[in-house]
């Protein structure tokens, strides 16, 4: 086997032993003489894992009594479409655009509803976060995409919105360190950096927000049918769904979100300092937003882009070309991304600068 450190932004890596665990149990799990993926999910078996993945994220991110947890299909990007049908129809939203994704979420948005812009770092070419921000009170809600996955740009402090709900994109950031799940309206994440396989969302909804939903919806697109349901209003995808349940044990055995928020806030520190203090090496982004899953660095020469990711490649630092809208590289260092796998790229980049003296 030649695994290597993997620094894709998604599909991302998962930890070693959930996929050894997957591995060993694909064929047969837990005693049922048949796969997860081949078992119905409304027999005893996977309600059983259902409701057990269910606890271990309550208790991983102390969601409170007052939000329901889905386990959904489509993808952020499909939701950027559907929560505003759900919870903003007819309504204006206000929407925090700091890199791609925010924007996206807002053009999906404007379909359903009237969108307003309240903030935006695009003058800036979404290199920092905005200078201020302009709240409608009556807004159905503040959209916030709380990491950039693309630009590197996280949302460190949430912005003071009174009492209109926070609506957070955290597809990229969820799981990485402790929050406040109270002061989230909505939370919901792909699964593919941190949470498992690509195909599976995961969405916290605070439970007054569902009488919104309009019944005029179709069920599949109605949260609080789904909700109803227990995320079973259809066929889930249970096999994303499964790994997610492994992902969150060892995420409790690695001593949950606090240990991570340690962990990832040190990878991300000793990576950035090199990159700092190189002269060779180089990060745009303003210091008080970077992101601590999504490093983007360009070199002093950008001639020498293709060998750089040809030769790290050949050393096992798989997926480190940037985003092809802004070019450069990008190391991501989602959980699943050891210390070590991060100093073997910082002894890379430090041999390959040396070389090109």
């Amino acid at each position: 086997m030649s695994r290597g450190y993997n620094f894709s932004s998604g599909p991302a890596a998962l930890p070693e032993s959930v996929l050894a665990q997957a591995r060993d149990e694909m064929l047969e799990w837990r005693g049922a003489r048949a796969s997860v993926m081949e078992i119905s999910h409304r027999g005893k078996d996977f309600i059983a894992l259902a409701e057990e993945s269910e606890r271990d994220l309550r208790a991983l991110m102390s969601v409170p009594a007052s939000h329901k947890i889905l386990f959904l299909q489509g993808g952020a990007t499909q939701h950027f479409a559907q929560i505003p049908m759900n919870f903003a129809a007819g309504r204006t939203a206000d929407y925090v655009v700091t890199g791609s994704w925010g924007q996206k979420a807002a053009k999906e948005a404007k379909p359903s509803c009237t969108v307003r812009i309240a903030g935006s770092s695009e003058a800036a070419g979404f290199l920092k976060l905005p200078d201020g921000y302009a709240f409608d009170p009556s807004a159905a809600y503040v959209h916030v995409t709380t990491n950039e996955t693309i630009g590197g740009v996280e949302l460190h402090v949430l912005p003071s919105t009174g009492d209109v709900p926070i609506v957070a994109d955290m597809s990229s950031n969820i799981l990485s360190r402790p929050i406040d799940v109270s002061r989230y309206g909505i939370i919901y994440a792909g699964a593919q950096k941190n949470i498992g396989a690509s195909g599976l969302v995961v969405m916290i909804v605070r439970e007054d927000l569902l009488a919104r939903c309009p019944p005029t919806l179709p069920n599949i697109l109605n949260y609080s049918a789904h909700v109803k349901e227990g995320s079973m209003l259809n066929t889930p995808n249970t096999f994303g769904w499964y790994l997610a349940s492994l992902v969150f044990k060892w995420l409790a055995n690695q001593g949950g979100v606090e240990r991570m928020g340690e962990i990832n806030g040190a990878k991300a520190k000793v990576l950035y300092d090199y990159i700092d203090g190189s002269g060779f090496y180089s990060n745009p982004i303003d210091r008080a937003c970077r992101s601590r899953m999504n490093v983007p660095f360009r070199l002093a020469d950008e001639a020498l882009d293709g060998k750089f990711l040809a030769e790290s490649e050949a050393a096992g630092l798989l997926a480190l070309k940037g985003h092809r809208s802004v070019g450069g590289m990008r190391a991501s260092i989602y959980n699943a991304m050891p210390v070590e796998g991060v100093k073997a790229l910082i002894d890379f980049m430090k041999d390959f600068a040396k070389r090109q003296g």
